[in-house]
Formats: C-alpha cells, sequence, structure tokens
C-alpha cells in the first residue's frame, strides 16, 4: 500500500528562511541579504568626500583640459585630466605631495614607452613588455606608489594610442605639468582645506574622558566597590587608548592642513596649543590607565579605610579639576557674574610610612600622582 495521503484541511507548515541567507528586523520584515551588505560595505566609504572637494576637483580638471587644448594644440588632453584628478587632495601638502609623485611617474612612463617603442615598435607584447618594465623598474628603485602606478599607465597609454615622435613624448609630460600644477593653485586658492576644529574637538574629548577617568579612580578608593565596579573602572580607562589615538591622528592631519596654506596664520596658536595638550594627555593616559589596572588586581574592601589611600582620592579629585581647566580657552571670554576657577593642586602629596598592607599599592598610585601633577602643572622634577 501507498502512503497515506494528506488531509486538505491541515495547515501547510510554516517555511522558516535560512538564519545564514537572511535576517529580520524588529517588526518581522525581511532586510538585505547579508552578502549585500557587506559587498556595499567593501565599496562605499564611512563618510563622503566634501562637496567643496568635488568643486574643486571639477574646476581643476576643466581648466587644465581647456588650457592644455589652447596652448599645446590636443583636442584630447587626458594627461592633464587626470593629473587634474589625482592631485587635488584634502589638503595643500597632499596636493603638492601627488603632483611630483605623478609628473615624476608620467615623465618616467613616457621615456621609457618612447623607448620601447622605437627599438621594438608597439604590437600588444610589446606593451605588455612595457607593463611589465614599468613595474620591476618601480620595485628596483622602491618609489612611492604614486609614482610606482603612474609609470606603468603612463608607458601603456603612450604605446596604445600615442605616436612614437619626441614631440609627442614632450607633450605628454608637459600636458602633466600643467594639469598638476593647475590643480595644487586650484587647490591652494579656493578655499584651502584648515582641519583644526576636528583635532581640537579629539582632543578636548580625550582630556574630557581623562578627567572623567580620575574621577572615577577617586570614588572608587572612597567606597566599596564589587568586582563589576572595578571591570568598569578598567575598561573606562582602557577607552583612553583609543581616544589617544584618534585625537593624534586628528592633530597630524590639521598639522598637515595647514602646511603650505594661505589660511594658517590664524589657526596656527590653536594647533600647537593642542600639540602641546595631546603631548601632557599622553603620559596622563599611561599614567590613569596604570592606576586603574593597579586599583583592579590589588583592591580589597579595607583599602577605602585608609588615611592615605584618602588623601590620595582627594588629590585625584584636585587633578581631575585641573585637568578640565587645561582644556579651557585661554582666549575665551568669561561674564561678569561667573567665577574664576583656580587650579587645586597646590602642593605634591607626601606619605612618610605606607601602610603595610597596602604599601605596595599605595606606592604606586604615589609614584603615578606624581607624574599626573607635573603633567598638569606644568612642571618636571624628574
Amino acid at each position: 500500500m501507498g502512503a497515506p495521503r494528506p488531509d486538505p484541511r491541515s495547515p501547510l507548515p510554516k517555511f522558516t528562511p535560512a538564519p545564514s541567507l537572511i535576517t529580520t528586523g524588529s517588526a518581522g520584515r525581511p532586510r538585505r541579504y547579508a552578502g549585500t551588505v557587506k559587498f556595499a560595505g567593501s565599496i562605499q566609504s564611512s563618510s563622503r568626500t566634501p562637496l567643496l572637494q568635488v568643486v574643486k576637483t571639477s574646476i581643476a580638471a576643466i581648466v587644465s583640459w581647456l588650457v592644455c587644448a589652447v596652448l599645446l594644440n590636443q583636442p584630447l588632453p587626458i594627461f592633464a585630466a587626470i593629473a587634474a584628478l589625482l592631485v587635488v587632495q584634502p589638503s595643500v601638502g597632499q596636493s603638492l605631495s601627488k603632483g611630483i609623485e605623478r609628473s615624476v611617474g608620467v615623465i618616467v612612463g613616457v621615456l621609457l614607452a618612447y623607448g620601447i617603442g622605437v627599438l621594438f615598435g608597439t604590437s600588444s607584447w610589446i606593451v605588455l613588455l612595457a607593463i611589465v618594465l614599468s613595474l620591476l623598474l618601480s620595485w628596483a628603485f622602491r618609489l612611492a606608489p604614486g609614482s610606482a602606478n603612474q609609470i606603468p599607465i603612463s608607458a601603456m597609454l603612450v604605446l596604445a594610442i600615442g605616436s612614437q615622435t619626441p614631440a609627442y613624448a614632450f607633450d605628454r609630460v608637459l600636458e602633466t605639468i600643467i594639469g598638476a600644477a593647475i590643480a595644487l593653485a586650484v587647490n591652494a586658492s579656493i578655499v584651502p582645506p584648515v582641519l583644526v576644529v576636528p583635532s581640537h574637538v579629539a582632543v578636548g574629548r580625550l582630556l574630557r574622558q581623562s578627567a572623567a577617568t580620575l574621577d572615577t579612580l577617586s570614588a572608587s578608593l572612597t567606597t566599596v566597590r564589587d568586582a563589576a565596579e572595578l571591570d568598569a573602572l578598567l575598561a573606562q580607562a582602557r577607552l583612553l587608548r583609543g581616544l589617544r589615538d584618534t585625537a593624534a591622528a586628528a592633530v597630524s592631519a590639521g598639522e598637515e592642513s595647514l602646511s603650505l596654506n594661505a589660511r594658517r596664520g590664524k589657526h596656527r596658536r590653536v594647533l600647537e596649543r593642542d600639540v602641546e595638550l595631546l603631548r601632557r594627555l599622553t603620559v596622563l593616559q599611561t599614567r590613569i590607565v596604570g592606576m586603574a589596572r593597579a586599583v583592579h588586581d590589588r583592591y580589597d574592601d579595607t583599602l577605602a579605610q585608609e588615611p592615605a589611600v584618602q588623601e590620595i582620592a582627594q588629590e585625584m579629585s584636585r587633578a581631575a579639576h585641573d585637568l578640565r581647566l587645561l582644556g579651557q580657552d585661554p582666549q575665551g571670554t568669561t561674564t561678569a557674574t561667573a567665577e574664576i576657577e583656580l587650579p587645586a593642586l597646590t602642593a605634591p602629596l607626601s606619605i612618610m610610612r605606607p601602610h603595610p598592607t597596602h604599601w605596595v599599592l599605595i606606592g604606586s598610585l604615589l609614584e603615578d600622582m606624581r607624574r599626573v601633577r607635573e603633567e598638569i602643572v606644568g612642571s618636571s622634577e624628574s
């Protein structure tokens, strides 16, 4: 006998999609496939290029094309347009560097292609040979990526669409130099970018988080803490490392944006102050993480009862207060009713006889607080 026929009145089984292929939202609606999301993330940037840079790149490419068409009588000045597209960068200094790399790569690539074309012709295998020789030449001389990529591209274009005459090779080199020079001029003259504000924000965020961590450390020494709270303290301190790296990258970008920038005069002082603050905060970050680790590893419930520890906690609160004062704008104005805050770190903390139970932790905190005080006050006794 065959298998029994299913009852047509019974409900159909519910289909459940494979979890590896599709995900659902909070309302049960299917989202995009995971593969599509990963592919989109690989070709999209986390942030858009500033619209001003897009406009300046377009202007540089158009002007380079028109100038080369008039001066060189070239109907298709491709090399000038490519140079303009590559040379316009977020900063004037980067534009100069890209312009030099681009020009060197084009000169070498054009000369190499001209020599190979004269000796061997312009067949397809000669183009492939020129590409391989260009790559080997770039590797042998350890050229920068901009020049290393440009040499084979220039050689390939000259052999594929050019004519093997000295005038053609010279025009391509001159075309590239004109495009790079116009792009550099456009980037430097039309609102040259200044990246001081992002660096100032990043340094201020690191400063505020460092002061908040010092306050958390102080509270941990004056009240009894459980294991979860100590873990949270250590995690909060470790966040300073990432903030410090972010601030360092932002300050570096700010310095680069001011090089060769006509607007650097009124922004230089702010950036120099941020550089000095970052130097101090780098030392403070190391010391704060060390103190958090020491408290986390050597904490016990009797620590808050130690008079020496109470003094250290008070010094940490003073350090946090004075660290916030360092972040205030010295050029800023205050209202008539605002009170002027004074530094709280008036004298170094000194404890003559550490307690025998906690002497290792107390000694470690004392040394770290000595360095913290030196960086905040601005004096060094080492």
